[in-house]
């Protein structure tokens, strides 16, 4: 048997059985997920069954993929061949589309830490002209975890903020991993003071574990300065349009995040703790993290349902970490439709939405 034979009969086969497990999946899916609590134990093999069919999943997608190039590598380029390979392509397309969008929390979870998901510096990169970067907040030093400064973006001015985590170790370091301090939190409310003194409508991007936990940041007050943003991003005049990119991490994502519009991209987070956080508390047991991710409700379909956030913005397929610049186009219409909705209210309208907005979240009882 030829080389290509070989590759193609090991596709064949790989094909197979990741339809086999998609459906192995979609069976698993049918199984309540409600009273947590109560069925953890019973749960236990089921979920750790699901968890190897997911990874079982993936490696099978992978593999696929790499036995394509490797074949599209070995063939001669006849127009048979081409229809063949392409036909196969979109197979396996098809297959790794299914699996990122019936991912469940935990996996998404992971999707929304990838260390190559793109960041504040990156939408201003692909979205944004003339951008010019604010530093410090006029009261102790500036915060490299917070991106702040002035863009045009489809020729309006317009305010950026974002966390911004670093790529490699030198970069997390200095970026303290985008968590903000104090005064990270205070250059960014100066920035959005200047935006509403000048009408610039204000463009956020959260991507943050929390806020920084350390001695200094507490020493500095760290909590009065989140209290504070909270309290004054509700009052400030222009429009405010917020976006989840990665990690929206407790208080510390909340600081940025008082917006007339909250959106999601698909894969990222927001929630009050880390699942692993809240592991630790519940059941004294941090490695049950995931159980605590489906019952924290973290995921974009979960607060969307529960009206926490306005929209979900979709990623290109396989997660926004694969394709930037994809992820930016997909983004791009969403905030341009927003900030055409939002121009047309007066300042004291976006105050009052805005106020009202968050007022009704947490009422499911009322």
């Amino acid at each position: 048997m030829s080389k290509r034979q070989e590759i193609r009969e090991r596709l064949r086969r790989r094909r197979e059985l990741a339809k086999a497990r998609k459906q192995q999946a979609k069976a698993g899916q049918s199984e309540s997920t409600k009273q947590i609590e109560a069925h953890e134990k019973s749960r236990q093999p089921a979920a750790f069954d699901k968890k190897e069919t997911d990874r079982q999943r993936q490696h099978e997608i992978d593999a696929l993929e790499r036995d394509v190039a490797e074949l599209t590598r070995l063939s001669t380029p006849t127009g048979e061949t081409t229809v063949e390979i392409e036909r196969i392509r979109r197979e396996v397309e098809e297959l790794k589309r299914d699996f990122y969008n019936n991912l469940g929390a935990w996996q998404r979870l992971q999707l929304a830490r990838h260390p190559q998901r793109p960041y504040t510096d990156d939408f201003i990169r692909l979205l944004f002209e003339n951008f010019s970067e604010i530093h410090g907040d006029r009261n102790f030093s500036d915060d490299p975890a917070l991106i702040t400064g002035m863009a045009t973006f489809h020729g309006q001015p317009v305010m950026i903020v974002g966390n911004q985590k670093g790529r490699d170790t030198k970069q997390r370091l200095a970026r303290n991993f985008g968590q903000a301090k104090p005064e990270g939190y205070r250059k960014a409310l100066r920035a959005m003071k200047l935006a509403a003194k000048f009408r610039r409508p204000i463009l956020i991007f959260v991507d943050t574990q929390g806020a920084y936990p350390g001695v200094d940041a507490e020493e500095r007050g760290q909590a009065e300065a989140i209290a504070f943003n909270l309290r004054e991003m509700s009052r400030l005049p222009v429009p405010i349009v917020v976006t989840i990119t990665g990690e929206g991490g407790s208080g510390g994502a909340l600081a940025i995040a008082i917006g007339d519009r909250v959106y999601m991209l698909e894969n990222s987070v927001y929630s009050v703790i880390s699942p692993e956080g809240c592991a630790t508390i519940m059941w004294r047991d941090s490695s049950k993290a995931e159980l605590a991710a489906e019952a924290l409700k973290i995921t974009a379909p979960d607060l969307l349902e529960m009206k926490l956030i306005d929209e979900i913005v979709p990623e290109p397929d396989g997660g926004a970490h694969n394709d930037h610049q994809a992820t930016a186009k997909l983004l791009e219409p969403v905030l341009a439709r927003s900030l055409h909705e939002l121009s047309q209210l007066s300042p004291q309208t976006l105050v009052e939405q805005r106020y009202e907005k968050f007022r009704k979240m947490g009422q499911f009882f009322a």
